[in-house]
């Protein structure tokens, strides 16, 4: 039995993890090295949706050095895909079907990358049989690696991580994003916003979902809340904090999965708290 549930971390001698890690470290530091320096700056579906030669660098990088290890997985990044809601949820179906599937963001924060803003992040997920089982997120301005395998926990700079012991959101740190989306996804997050602020510590937007929920599974916040995010926003990072201890869930308090879109991540004990706030307010997006 603990044989076969090593088996999806490695192929031969090739662990997942491994691969993982190196291929986010690597292109982590080339992003980087571009901070300031890119040449095409586009818009997708608003002026709040960006890209640029560096987002798709770095995705045709993790693809070419996953694919050279692993030639028959199948992978959806980001990048690779069109913009918007339905596409990425189509996207998505079409790729479910994988036995091992690649999830990649290769700059999650391209904004905060465009201004300069040190705080973006490259983010991969592998889901075997449409279940995370590897996530890596990797924060280059910090040299930060946040890395973890199903059922055998997640650390940071080699520790163990463990989600913060708050046991109520008036004593809570947690943090949202604001999604480009502006005419939907945006006036329900506002709604969740109005109501959290009087309810916790304090709130944070960094504007990276993988950090911010790597930052939950490391006990730096209590919880993390966003409408309209896509599977390679957080496949990663809902594994970190999983196996930090914490529970992610939608906002409505079902299970997380691949499809999930608009998401609740916290430490567990305040989990019921955040989600009985976010519906209060009208703010889950559904």
């Amino acid at each position: 039995m603990a044989n076969e549930e090593k088996q999806p971390f490695t192929v031969g001698s090739k662990s997942f993890t491994a691969v993982a890690i190196n291929t986010a470290a690597k292109a982590g530091e080339w992003i980087k090295s571009k901070l300031g320096d890119f040449s095409s700056l586009n818009i997708k579906t608003s002026p709040q949706d960006l890209v640029t030669e560096v987002d798709k660098g770095s995705e045709q990088m993790i693809r070419n050095l996953i694919l050279t290890h692993f030639p028959h997985h199948s992978f959806l990044g980001e990048e690779g895909v069109e913009p918007g809601a339905a596409a990425s949820i189509q996207a998505l179906e079409e790729a479910s079907e994988a036995e091992y599937l690649w999830i990649v963001d290769p700059v999650d924060g391209t904004t905060n990358f465009v201004h300069g803003f040190p705080f973006f992040s490259v983010s991969i997920a592998l889901a075997y049989k449409g279940e995370v089982v590897v996530g890596v997120v990797y924060d280059p301005n910090r040299d930060e690696l946040f890395v973890a395998e199903k059922g055998k926990g997640a650390y940071v700079h080699g520790r163990r991580m463990q989600v913060d012991r708050a046991e109520k959101l008036s004593d809570s740190l947690v943090a949202t994003g604001f999604p480009p989306d502006r005419s939907t996804a945006l006036r329900s997050n506002m709604k969740g916003l109005e109501a959290m602020v009087p309810q916790v510590r304090n709130i944070r937007s960094g504007g990276s979902a993988a950090l911010h929920l790597a930052y939950v599974a490391a006990g730096r916040l209590s919880g993390f809340w966003e409408v309209g995010l896509n599977a390679w926003d957080m496949a990663a990072g809902t594994l970190l904090v999983q196996e930090s201890g914490g529970k992610v869930t939608d906002t409505q308090g079902r299970p997380y999965h691949l499809g999930v879109r608009h998401v609740v991540a916290s430490n567990g004990s305040v989990h019921d708290e955040m989600i009985h706030v976010l519906k209060e307010a009208g703010g889950t997006g559904e």
